[in-house]
């Protein structure tokens, strides 16, 4: 089996959508097709762990060096993180910070090397984003101003008061927050109220509970 079949084969057993995969690791969903579709011989050493470690394997078995798709040795390296509020899937809600106890642990390989403070994580309210992500799911968020490319999503306070998470198209002298469920329409920010609009950062790593 070829390393792009191995990839894509690896992404379906899953259940992961070419942009969730491509959400993991923080690359456009393109390069995620370009990686199944091509016949590669070897993929980039910068992203060849990361890519692993999001679809349970090893790099070992991704390059066919091994036949079965062993998963990565267990970490009891973790940090713990307090879910310190909600990130509306809608609009129109209004950001608090609310520390109820709530916390989540997560593999420090996640920080990629960045103290904890870095990042913060935030429960998901609301079903504008289904079903890249769903309610009561938590979000870790890395913490920066910007996202890294139009269409990306990002974490976002607007109108000064209401938090969102939404995909963030941007252009000159306006910035549109889409939604990935049809149910709901895009917001348009223009003029004056760009200066009410900030990225507070994006999403890393995304946990939720099955609930059976």
């Amino acid at each position: 089996m070829k390393v792009n079949e191995r990839i894509k084969n690896r992404r379906v057993e899953l259940g992961l959508s070419v942009d969730q995969l491509a959400e993991k690791l923080g690359i456009n969903r393109a390069t995620i097709y370009r990686y199944e579709s091509e016949d590669i011989s070897k993929l980039p050493a910068s992203i060849l762990q990361p890519l692993a470690a999001a679809l349970r394997t090893t790099p070992h078995y991704l390059m066919g060096w091994e036949e079965k798709p062993q998963p990565p040795t267990v970490t009891e390296d973790v940090v713990e993180l307090p879910v310190i509020g909600d990130l509306a899937a809608g609009y129109d809600r209004i950001a608090c910070e609310h520390w109820t106890g709530e916390t989540v642990i997560v593999p420090s390989s996640y920080l990629k090397g960045r103290n904890k403070n870095d990042f913060i994580v935030l429960c998901v309210k609301g079903d504008s984003m289904y079903p890249m992500y769903q309610n009561d799911d938590k979000v870790l968020i890395l913490k920066q101003d910007c996202v890294p490319r139009s269409g990306a999503v990002g974490a976002i306070i607007y109108k000064d008061e209401l938090s969102t998470l939404k995909k963030v198209e941007y252009g000159e002298g306006w910035v549109k927050l889409l939604p990935v469920n049809p149910m709901y329409t895009p917001i348009e920010i223009t003029g004056e109220d760009l200066a009410h609009f900030k990225v507070i950062g994006i999403p890393r790593l995304l946990i939720r509970e099955i609930n059976e």
